[in-house]
């Protein structure tokens, strides 16, 4: 007997309580703000006040009095914002691309590659950081530079995918029915190519949060947004005296990646049927 896709996906381990992690800090993004007294820009104490001192600080509060807990709850709705919307900008590029290369093959094919190729040629990282030191930081500018260093490895898959079901038989008989070629692409080929899509957009998005991370302890970040590489890079210099300023934002970082890759494993796990023992 056949699993279904969420049997499949509990059967994997870590994907459940991955899934509850992030559905934990989607609720913190959303709801947090709301509960929070301060914003996470006002001094509200005493500088380098240690977690647990006083309870309206459970995390204690940074370098000019600054509340870390009220900085953790509003970076999560900065960081989920900047990795989901950065990676459906980096799908639309991506699967537009790969699927085009894919299905009419020839020239085509090779000109969409080898302009893939040239934004694969150049480090993603060092590529962002001139993306958004040019375009100076902002929410957009970085949502804008994650997207363009991150959509080529789409382009690929997708591409990939195309290339083998683009000569089935369903596809061939949509087209002898008299079926337009976009209409081909986008309701014969695309939804049995989905599978491989959703999965990596659950670790795209977990790539996107690392690089806005990097960008904003670099001091590349929106400086009018609160994020949680923010918060780690101006701790940096005070790692010694306030380890409470680096380790909670740092924590949150290593709890939201570490759940969307559990959960882009369980995902992995569900659409694939071949792990049902029965069917």
């Amino acid at each position: 007997m056949r699993s279904t896709f969420w049997q499949r996906f509990c059967r994997n381990k870590g994907s459940l309580p991955g899934l509850l992690v992030l559905l934990a800090i989607a609720v913190l993004a959303l709801f947090g703000p709301l509960m929070t007294e301060f914003s996470p820009w006002d001094m509200v104490a005493m500088p380098f006040l240690p977690p647990m001192q006083e309870a309206a600080h459970p995390m204690g509060t940074d370098t000019v009095g600054r509340d870390i807990f009220t900085g953790i709850v509003h970076g999560a709705r900065m960081s989920l914002f900047i990795g989901i919307v950065s990676t459906v900008v980096s799908l639309l590029i991506g699967v537009g691309i790969g699927a085009i290369a894919g299905y009419f093959g020839g020239w085509i094919d090779a000109l969409l590659m080898r302009f893939t190729e040239l934004f694969q040629a150049v480090p993603s990282f060092a590529l962002a950081i001139v993306l958004v030191a040019v375009f100076e930081p902002s929410v957009n500018s970085i949502v804008t530079a994650i997207a363009v260093v991150s959509w080529p490895p789409v382009a690929r898959l997708v591409r990939g995918e195309f290339m083998s079901l683009r000569q089935r038989d369903f596809v061939l008989a949509a087209l002898l029915s008299g079926q337009s070629t976009p209409r081909v692409i986008l309701t014969q080929i695309l939804p049995n190519a989905i599978s491989p899509i959703v999965v990596m957009a659950s670790l795209m998005v977990a790539s996107a949060i690392l690089l806005e991370s990097s960008l904003s302890f670099l001091s590349l970040g929106d400086p009018n947004q609160m994020s949680w590489g923010y918060m780690i890079g101006s701790a940096r210099t005070v790692m010694r005296q306030a380890w409470w300023m680096a380790v909670f934002p740092g924590v949150a970082i290593l709890l939201t990646v570490l759940a969307l890759n559990l959960v882009g494993e369980g995902i992995n796990d569900g659409f694939n049927s071949r792990l049902d023992k029965g069917g």
